[in-house]
Protein backbone atom coordinates (compact mmCIF):
# COMPACT_ATOMS: atom_id res chain seq x y z
CA UNK A 1 0.00 0.00 0.00
CA UNK A 2 1.29 3.44 -0.95
CA UNK A 3 0.99 6.32 1.46
CA UNK A 4 -1.49 8.86 0.13
CA UNK A 5 -0.90 12.49 1.09
CA UNK A 6 -4.04 13.66 -0.70
CA UNK A 7 -6.14 11.30 1.42
CA UNK A 8 -4.41 12.65 4.54
CA UNK A 9 -5.14 16.19 3.44
CA UNK A 10 -8.83 15.39 2.98
CA UNK A 11 -9.09 14.05 6.54
CA UNK A 12 -7.17 17.11 7.76
CA UNK A 13 -9.81 19.32 6.18
CA UNK A 14 -12.53 17.39 8.02
CA UNK A 15 -10.99 18.06 11.44
CA UNK A 16 -9.62 21.51 10.57
CA UNK A 17 -11.78 23.52 12.95
CA UNK A 18 -11.04 24.99 16.38
CA UNK A 19 -11.29 22.15 18.91
CA UNK A 20 -10.12 23.28 22.34
CA UNK A 21 -9.84 20.97 25.34
CA UNK A 22 -13.17 19.74 26.66
CA UNK A 23 -15.27 21.52 24.06
CA UNK A 24 -18.10 20.13 21.94
CA UNK A 25 -15.87 20.71 18.92
CA UNK A 26 -13.11 18.58 20.40
CA UNK A 27 -15.58 15.75 20.90
CA UNK A 28 -16.85 16.18 17.33
CA UNK A 29 -13.27 15.75 16.08
CA UNK A 30 -12.96 12.61 18.24
CA UNK A 31 -16.08 11.19 16.61
CA UNK A 32 -14.68 11.95 13.14
CA UNK A 33 -11.46 10.10 13.97
CA UNK A 34 -13.38 7.15 15.41
CA UNK A 35 -15.57 6.96 12.31
CA UNK A 36 -12.48 7.06 10.07
CA UNK A 37 -10.92 4.14 11.99
CA UNK A 38 -14.09 2.12 11.59
CA UNK A 39 -14.37 2.96 7.90
CA UNK A 40 -10.86 1.48 7.53
CA UNK A 41 -12.11 -1.62 9.31
CA UNK A 42 -10.59 -1.16 12.78
CA UNK A 43 -12.95 -0.72 15.77
CA UNK A 44 -12.19 2.32 17.92
CA UNK A 45 -13.29 3.48 21.35
CA UNK A 46 -13.61 6.95 22.80
CA UNK A 47 -12.41 7.14 26.40
CA UNK A 48 -13.57 10.15 28.47
CA UNK A 49 -11.52 11.83 31.18
CA UNK A 50 -12.08 14.90 33.30
CA UNK A 51 -10.11 18.13 32.99
CA UNK A 52 -10.03 21.33 34.99
CA UNK A 53 -11.12 24.50 33.22
CA UNK A 54 -12.59 27.86 34.18
CA UNK A 55 -15.08 30.40 32.91
CA UNK A 56 -13.80 33.98 32.89
CA UNK A 57 -16.64 36.29 33.86
CA UNK A 58 -14.64 39.52 34.15
CA UNK A 59 -11.05 40.47 33.37
CA UNK A 60 -9.84 44.07 33.39
CA UNK A 61 -6.61 46.02 33.65
CA UNK A 62 -6.58 49.74 34.39
CA UNK A 63 -3.63 52.05 34.85
CA UNK A 64 -4.58 54.51 37.59
CA UNK A 65 -1.48 56.73 37.89
CA UNK A 66 -0.04 58.95 36.44
CA UNK A 67 -2.81 58.56 33.83
CA UNK A 68 -6.08 56.65 33.67
CA UNK A 69 -6.61 54.10 30.92
CA UNK A 70 -8.06 50.62 30.54
CA UNK A 71 -6.30 48.05 28.35
CA UNK A 72 -7.69 44.95 26.66
CA UNK A 73 -6.70 41.78 28.52
CA UNK A 74 -7.63 38.17 28.97
CA UNK A 75 -7.81 36.72 32.45
CA UNK A 76 -5.86 33.70 33.63
CA UNK A 77 -8.15 30.76 34.22
CA UNK A 78 -7.89 29.34 37.76
CA UNK A 79 -6.00 32.40 39.00
CA UNK A 80 -7.13 33.96 42.26
CA UNK A 81 -10.14 36.27 41.96
CA UNK A 82 -10.02 39.89 43.10
CA UNK A 83 -12.67 41.58 45.23
CA UNK A 84 -15.56 42.95 43.14
CA UNK A 85 -13.95 46.40 43.13
CA UNK A 86 -10.67 44.93 41.97
CA UNK A 87 -7.11 44.85 43.28
CA UNK A 88 -5.35 48.22 43.17
CA UNK A 89 -1.61 48.42 43.88
CA UNK A 90 1.61 50.04 42.81
CA UNK A 91 2.81 48.87 39.41
CA UNK A 92 6.31 47.60 38.63
CA UNK A 93 7.83 46.22 35.43
CA UNK A 94 10.16 43.44 36.61
CA UNK A 95 11.39 42.27 33.19
CA UNK A 96 12.80 38.73 33.62
CA UNK A 97 12.44 38.90 37.40
CA UNK A 98 16.06 38.95 38.53
CA UNK A 99 16.82 39.48 42.22
CA UNK A 100 17.48 43.12 41.49
CA UNK A 101 14.19 43.51 39.61
CA UNK A 102 12.24 41.89 42.45
CA UNK A 103 13.84 43.67 45.40
CA UNK A 104 10.87 46.09 45.69
CA UNK A 105 8.13 43.89 44.19
CA UNK A 106 6.33 42.87 47.38
CA UNK A 107 2.68 43.90 47.36
CA UNK A 108 2.82 45.25 43.80
CA UNK A 109 1.21 44.36 40.50
CA UNK A 110 4.10 43.32 38.27
CA UNK A 111 4.57 42.95 34.53
CA UNK A 112 6.93 40.21 33.30
CA UNK A 113 8.36 39.45 29.87
CA UNK A 114 6.52 36.71 27.97
CA UNK A 115 4.78 33.73 29.52
CA UNK A 116 5.22 32.09 32.90
CA UNK A 117 7.26 29.00 33.64
CA UNK A 118 7.68 27.34 37.03
CA UNK A 119 11.02 28.98 37.99
CA UNK A 120 9.73 32.46 37.12
CA UNK A 121 6.41 31.99 38.89
CA UNK A 122 8.18 30.54 41.91
CA UNK A 123 10.37 33.64 42.15
CA UNK A 124 7.34 35.93 41.88
CA UNK A 125 5.54 34.10 44.67
CA UNK A 126 8.60 34.25 46.93
CA UNK A 127 8.87 37.96 46.21
CA UNK A 128 5.31 38.43 47.47
CA UNK A 129 3.79 40.12 44.43
CA UNK A 130 0.10 41.02 44.64
CA UNK A 131 -0.80 40.47 40.99
CA UNK A 132 0.84 39.52 37.69
CA UNK A 133 0.56 40.75 34.12
CA UNK A 134 2.07 38.67 31.29
CA UNK A 135 2.34 39.66 27.65
CA UNK A 136 2.42 38.21 24.14
CA UNK A 137 2.66 39.25 20.50
CA UNK A 138 4.76 41.73 18.56
CA UNK A 139 4.80 45.51 18.35
CA UNK A 140 3.74 45.33 14.70
CA UNK A 141 0.61 43.26 15.47
CA UNK A 142 -2.75 44.69 14.50
CA UNK A 143 -5.53 43.84 16.98
CA UNK A 144 -7.99 43.21 14.19
CA UNK A 145 -5.65 40.62 12.64
CA UNK A 146 -4.38 38.85 15.76
CA UNK A 147 -5.87 37.35 18.91
CA UNK A 148 -4.95 37.62 22.56
CA UNK A 149 -4.84 34.11 23.96
CA UNK A 150 -6.50 33.00 27.16
CA UNK A 151 -3.98 31.48 29.55
CA UNK A 152 -4.49 29.09 32.45
CA UNK A 153 -2.67 28.97 35.78
CA UNK A 154 -2.01 25.23 35.85
CA UNK A 155 -1.92 23.11 38.99
CA UNK A 156 1.85 22.80 38.63
CA UNK A 157 2.21 26.55 39.08
CA UNK A 158 -0.48 26.85 41.75
CA UNK A 159 1.58 24.57 43.97
CA UNK A 160 3.72 27.67 44.64
CA UNK A 161 0.87 30.11 45.25
CA UNK A 162 -1.89 32.04 43.51
CA UNK A 163 -2.61 35.69 42.76
CA UNK A 164 -4.85 37.55 40.27
CA UNK A 165 -3.35 37.44 36.78
CA UNK A 166 -4.14 38.94 33.38
CA UNK A 167 -2.58 38.76 29.94
CA UNK A 168 -1.94 41.77 27.68
CA UNK A 169 -0.59 42.54 24.22
CA UNK A 170 3.07 43.53 23.94
CA UNK A 171 2.00 46.70 22.15
CA UNK A 172 -0.17 47.78 25.10
CA UNK A 173 2.48 46.77 27.64
CA UNK A 174 4.99 48.99 25.88
CA UNK A 175 2.51 51.85 25.91
CA UNK A 176 1.84 51.90 29.63
CA UNK A 177 5.48 51.18 30.60
CA UNK A 178 6.72 53.97 28.32
CA UNK A 179 4.19 56.35 29.81
CA UNK A 180 5.47 55.68 33.32
CA UNK A 181 2.65 53.56 34.77
CA UNK A 182 2.92 53.73 38.57
CA UNK A 183 -0.35 52.30 39.87
CA UNK A 184 -2.68 49.69 38.38
CA UNK A 185 -5.88 47.84 39.09
CA UNK A 186 -6.74 44.28 38.11
CA UNK A 187 -10.30 42.97 38.18
CA UNK A 188 -10.65 39.21 37.79
CA UNK A 189 -13.67 37.00 38.32
CA UNK A 190 -13.41 33.41 37.09
CA UNK A 191 -15.16 30.21 38.09
CA UNK A 192 -13.42 26.84 38.01
CA UNK A 193 -15.41 24.15 36.19
CA UNK A 194 -14.86 20.51 35.25
CA UNK A 195 -15.13 19.45 31.62
CA UNK A 196 -14.90 16.13 29.83
CA UNK A 197 -12.23 15.53 27.22
CA UNK A 198 -11.66 12.36 25.21
CA UNK A 199 -9.01 10.01 23.85
CA UNK A 200 -9.64 7.90 20.75
CA UNK A 201 -8.06 4.43 20.75
CA UNK A 202 -7.86 1.80 18.00
CA UNK A 203 -5.99 -1.52 18.18
CA UNK A 204 -4.56 -3.84 15.54
CA UNK A 205 -3.69 -7.17 17.20
CA UNK A 206 -0.33 -8.74 16.53
CA UNK A 207 -0.25 -12.02 14.62
CA UNK A 208 2.73 -13.56 16.46
CA UNK A 209 3.37 -11.56 19.62
CA UNK A 210 0.04 -9.95 20.54
CA UNK A 211 1.18 -9.45 24.14
CA UNK A 212 3.89 -7.00 23.02
CA UNK A 213 2.57 -3.50 22.26
CA UNK A 214 3.85 -0.53 20.29
CA UNK A 215 1.69 2.59 20.09
CA UNK A 216 1.42 5.53 17.74
CA UNK A 217 0.23 8.73 19.40
CA UNK A 218 -0.82 12.21 18.33
CA UNK A 219 -2.92 14.90 19.96
CA UNK A 220 -5.92 16.21 18.06
CA UNK A 221 -7.00 19.22 20.12
CA UNK A 222 -6.14 22.83 19.23
CA UNK A 223 -5.93 26.18 21.01
CA UNK A 224 -8.36 29.09 20.88
CA UNK A 225 -8.77 30.77 17.50
CA UNK A 226 -6.72 28.12 15.70
CA UNK A 227 -7.78 25.38 13.29
CA UNK A 228 -4.71 23.50 14.52
CA UNK A 229 -4.02 21.70 11.26
CA UNK A 230 -0.23 22.04 11.62
CA UNK A 231 -0.43 21.52 15.38
CA UNK A 232 -1.56 18.82 15.42
CA UNK A 233 -4.15 17.75 12.93
CA UNK A 234 -1.16 16.76 10.80
CA UNK A 235 0.10 14.19 13.29
CA UNK A 236 -3.43 12.87 13.67
CA UNK A 237 -3.88 12.19 9.95
CA UNK A 238 -0.37 10.78 9.57
CA UNK A 239 -1.16 8.18 12.21
CA UNK A 240 -4.50 7.42 10.55
CA UNK A 241 -2.68 6.65 7.30
CA UNK A 242 -0.34 4.32 9.19
CA UNK A 243 -3.34 2.60 10.81
CA UNK A 244 -4.65 1.97 7.31
CA UNK A 245 -1.34 0.33 6.38
CA UNK A 246 -1.31 -2.02 9.36
CA UNK A 247 -4.96 -2.94 8.79
CA UNK A 248 -3.93 -4.14 5.32
CA UNK A 249 -0.58 -5.57 6.47
CA UNK A 250 -1.12 -7.30 9.84
CA UNK A 251 1.82 -6.69 12.19
CA UNK A 252 3.72 -9.25 14.27
CA UNK A 253 3.17 -7.24 17.43
CA UNK A 254 0.06 -5.45 18.62
CA UNK A 255 -0.12 -1.85 17.46
CA UNK A 256 -2.25 0.73 19.24
CA UNK A 257 -3.24 4.06 17.71
CA UNK A 258 -4.13 6.82 20.14
CA UNK A 259 -5.38 10.30 19.49
CA UNK A 260 -5.11 12.35 22.67
CA UNK A 261 -7.35 15.19 23.77
CA UNK A 262 -6.32 18.21 25.82
CA UNK A 263 -2.60 18.08 25.05
CA UNK A 264 -2.47 21.85 24.70
CA UNK A 265 -3.38 22.44 28.34
CA UNK A 266 -0.74 20.17 29.83
CA UNK A 267 -0.65 16.75 28.08
CA UNK A 268 -3.89 15.89 29.88
CA UNK A 269 -4.98 13.12 27.48
CA UNK A 270 -1.76 11.14 27.61
CA UNK A 271 -1.54 11.58 31.39
CA UNK A 272 -5.10 10.26 31.68
CA UNK A 273 -4.20 7.26 29.53
CA UNK A 274 -1.08 6.19 31.44
CA UNK A 275 -2.83 6.67 34.79
CA UNK A 276 -5.86 4.58 33.84
CA UNK A 277 -3.96 1.85 31.97
CA UNK A 278 -1.13 0.99 34.35
CA UNK A 279 -1.60 -2.76 33.93
CA UNK A 280 -1.58 -2.62 30.12
CA UNK A 281 1.38 -0.26 30.18
CA UNK A 282 3.59 -3.11 31.36
CA UNK A 283 3.34 -4.65 27.88
CA UNK A 284 4.06 -1.33 26.16
CA UNK A 285 7.48 -1.55 24.52
CA UNK A 286 7.66 1.77 22.65
CA UNK A 287 5.60 4.89 22.03
CA UNK A 288 5.91 6.61 18.63
CA UNK A 289 4.62 10.19 18.76
CA UNK A 290 3.87 12.54 15.86
CA UNK A 291 3.41 16.22 16.69
CA UNK A 292 3.28 18.95 14.00
CA UNK A 293 3.69 18.30 10.31
CA UNK A 294 2.81 19.17 6.77
CA UNK A 295 4.53 22.52 6.04
CA UNK A 296 5.75 23.02 2.48
CA UNK A 297 8.93 24.69 3.75
CA UNK A 298 10.45 22.93 6.72
CA UNK A 299 12.58 20.14 8.13
CA UNK A 300 11.78 16.68 9.47
CA UNK A 301 13.07 15.96 12.97
CA UNK A 302 13.32 12.87 15.15
CA UNK A 303 13.78 13.11 18.91
CA UNK A 304 14.66 9.85 20.66
CA UNK A 305 13.48 9.65 24.27
CA UNK A 306 15.27 6.37 24.84
CA UNK A 307 18.75 4.85 24.93
CA UNK A 308 21.39 6.58 22.80
CA UNK A 309 21.83 3.40 20.75
CA UNK A 310 18.39 3.99 19.24
CA UNK A 311 19.37 7.52 18.25
CA UNK A 312 22.52 6.19 16.59
CA UNK A 313 20.46 3.55 14.80
CA UNK A 314 18.03 6.18 13.50
CA UNK A 315 20.94 8.27 12.22
CA UNK A 316 22.00 5.29 10.11
CA UNK A 317 18.42 4.32 9.25
CA UNK A 318 17.58 7.71 7.72
CA UNK A 319 20.72 7.69 5.59
CA UNK A 320 20.24 4.09 4.44
CA UNK A 321 16.68 4.80 3.35
CA UNK A 322 17.38 8.27 1.98
CA UNK A 323 15.20 10.12 4.47
CA UNK A 324 16.16 13.70 5.24
CA UNK A 325 15.74 14.17 8.99
CA UNK A 326 17.63 15.64 11.93
CA UNK A 327 18.05 13.12 14.76
CA UNK A 328 18.90 13.72 18.41
CA UNK A 329 18.47 12.04 21.77
CA UNK A 330 16.37 14.03 24.23
CA UNK A 331 12.82 14.87 25.26
CA UNK A 332 10.06 16.48 23.25
CA UNK A 333 7.32 18.60 24.81
CA UNK A 334 4.39 16.41 23.84
CA UNK A 335 2.47 13.25 24.71
CA UNK A 336 5.61 11.11 24.88
CA UNK A 337 6.46 12.70 28.26
CA UNK A 338 3.91 10.76 30.39
CA UNK A 339 5.07 7.53 28.74
CA UNK A 340 8.73 8.29 29.44
CA UNK A 341 7.80 9.18 33.02
CA UNK A 342 6.20 5.72 33.25
CA UNK A 343 9.30 3.98 31.90
CA UNK A 344 8.20 3.56 28.28
CA UNK A 345 10.77 4.74 25.69
CA UNK A 346 9.54 6.93 22.85
CA UNK A 347 10.47 8.31 19.46
CA UNK A 348 9.04 11.67 18.42
CA UNK A 349 8.58 12.62 14.78
CA UNK A 350 7.79 16.12 13.54
CA UNK A 351 8.10 18.29 10.49
CA UNK A 352 8.86 21.79 11.73
CA UNK A 353 8.12 24.78 9.54
CA UNK A 354 11.04 26.84 8.25
CA UNK A 355 11.45 30.24 9.97
CA UNK A 356 8.68 32.52 8.79
CA UNK A 357 6.95 29.71 6.88
CA UNK A 358 4.67 28.22 9.54
CA UNK A 359 2.42 29.41 12.35
CA UNK A 360 1.51 27.78 15.62
CA UNK A 361 -0.98 28.51 18.41
CA UNK A 362 -2.75 31.29 16.57
CA UNK A 363 -5.31 32.03 13.86
CA UNK A 364 -2.70 31.61 11.13
CA UNK A 365 -2.33 27.85 11.72
CA UNK A 366 -4.30 27.02 8.58
CA UNK A 367 -3.98 24.79 5.52
CA UNK A 368 -2.42 27.65 3.52
CA UNK A 369 1.19 26.62 4.27
CA UNK A 370 0.68 22.83 4.29
CA UNK A 371 0.69 20.34 1.45
CA UNK A 372 -0.04 16.68 0.73
CA UNK A 373 3.53 15.93 -0.37
CA UNK A 374 5.00 17.08 2.96
CA UNK A 375 2.46 14.99 4.91
CA UNK A 376 3.31 11.98 2.78
CA UNK A 377 7.04 12.48 3.28
CA UNK A 378 6.82 12.46 7.08
CA UNK A 379 4.39 9.53 7.00
CA UNK A 380 6.96 7.51 5.05
CA UNK A 381 9.60 8.24 7.72
CA UNK A 382 7.32 7.25 10.58
CA UNK A 383 6.00 4.10 8.91
CA UNK A 384 9.40 2.84 7.77
CA UNK A 385 10.78 3.01 11.31
CA UNK A 386 7.59 1.76 12.93
CA UNK A 387 7.21 -1.25 10.65
CA UNK A 388 10.86 -2.22 11.12
CA UNK A 389 10.71 -2.40 14.90
CA UNK A 390 7.14 -3.72 15.14
CA UNK A 391 7.99 -6.63 12.85
CA UNK A 392 11.49 -7.26 14.24
CA UNK A 393 12.40 -10.87 14.99
CA UNK A 394 13.42 -9.72 18.49
CA UNK A 395 12.28 -6.33 19.71
CA UNK A 396 15.45 -4.22 19.52
CA UNK A 397 14.65 -1.33 21.88
CA UNK A 398 15.33 -1.86 25.56
CA UNK A 399 12.29 -0.97 27.66
CA UNK A 400 13.96 1.51 29.97
CA UNK A 401 14.62 5.21 30.25
CA UNK A 402 18.35 5.95 30.59
CA UNK A 403 19.45 8.13 33.49
CA UNK A 404 20.24 11.21 31.39
CA UNK A 405 16.77 11.15 29.83
CA UNK A 406 15.08 10.45 33.17
CA UNK A 407 16.78 13.56 34.54
CA UNK A 408 15.54 15.62 31.57
CA UNK A 409 11.99 14.38 32.16
CA UNK A 410 12.23 15.26 35.85
CA UNK A 411 13.43 18.77 35.00
CA UNK A 412 10.66 19.19 32.43
CA UNK A 413 8.08 18.18 35.05
CA UNK A 414 9.76 20.31 37.77
CA UNK A 415 9.63 17.35 40.14
CA UNK A 416 12.28 18.70 42.50
CA UNK A 417 10.65 22.12 42.80
CA UNK A 418 7.19 20.62 43.31
CA UNK A 419 8.51 18.23 45.96
CA UNK A 420 10.10 21.13 47.82
CA UNK A 421 6.91 23.19 47.56
CA UNK A 422 4.80 20.34 48.95
CA UNK A 423 7.25 19.87 51.83
CA UNK A 424 6.99 23.51 52.91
Amino acid sequence: MQMNGERELELLKKIGFTRVAGSEEEYRAAEILKAECEAIGVPAVIEPFEIEDAVIKTAKLEILEPFCQEYAVTGYKCAENTPAEGLAAEFLYVENATEVDLREARGKIVLVNGFLRVPLFQKLMKAGVAGIITMEGELRDRPEETDLSTRKLRRTLRAFGNVPMVHVRVKDAMDFVARGAAKARIVLDNETVERTSHNVIATVLGTEKPEEVVSFGAHYDSVDYSTGVYDNGAGSVINMEILRYFRENPPRRTVKFMWYGSEEIGLEGSWAYVKSHQEQLRDHLLMINVDVGGPVLGVDKIVVTAEDKLAFYLEYFTKIHGYSAEVRQGIYSSDSIPFADSGVPAVNFSRDGAPGAAYIHNRFDTLDFLCAQALEKTTAHVLAFGETVINAAVFPVERKIPQNIAEEVEKYLYKKELSEAQAE
